[in-house]
């Protein structure tokens, strides 16, 4: 959990503590000493959170230790492929495919030939399909200018 989320709530029962304690009765002495002593170890607990936290967010500054150069590795020169393994990778590639492709394109020869031709509409189709189309269109054109005059 963090520590401001942890911080709100011992706030809340630092307070519910307090109220507890005034609400006690007089008495019984030894309640109200128990729950004095349990505020405070709430009030400890609150205070520890806030020192924990104020370490996590200001660590000490780390000092960069000097190294001597005999210690010191070369670094690894990065690998690079050669312009022949380039061109070898890339032939590779080119036959794998041509060899998936050789294989879908006689299935997608077979399935392009099994289609059933598009179905077309009838002029009279068409034209009552425009005209309810026009009749949606006006009918929503009416209703617009109707939420306009009332508005």
């Amino acid at each position: 959990m963090k520590a401001n989320k942890i911080l709100k709530r011992i706030a809340k029962i630092e307070v519910l503590m307090s109220k507890v304690t005034e609400g006690s009765s007089a008495s019984a002495p030894h309640i109200r000493e128990l729950l004095r002593d349990a505020k405070e170890a709430v009030i400890r607990a609150k205070e520890a959170v806030q020192a924990s936290s104020w370490k996590a967010k200001h660590p000490p500054a780390k000092h960069p230790q000097p190294t001597s150069k005999a210690t010191l590795e070369p670094s690894k020169t990065k690998r690079q492929l050669s312009a022949a393994g380039r061109k070898a990778i890339v032939a590779a590639t080119k036959k794998r495919w041509a060899a998936f492709h050789a294989k879908a394109g006689t299935v997608k020869a077979a399935k392009q030939s099994t289609k059933k031709p598009k179905r077309k509409m009838s002029p009279v189709v068409k034209t009552r399909l425009a005209a309810n189309l026009a009749k949606a269109r006006a009918a929503k054109a009416n209703k617009r200018i109707a939420q306009e005059q009332n508005a």
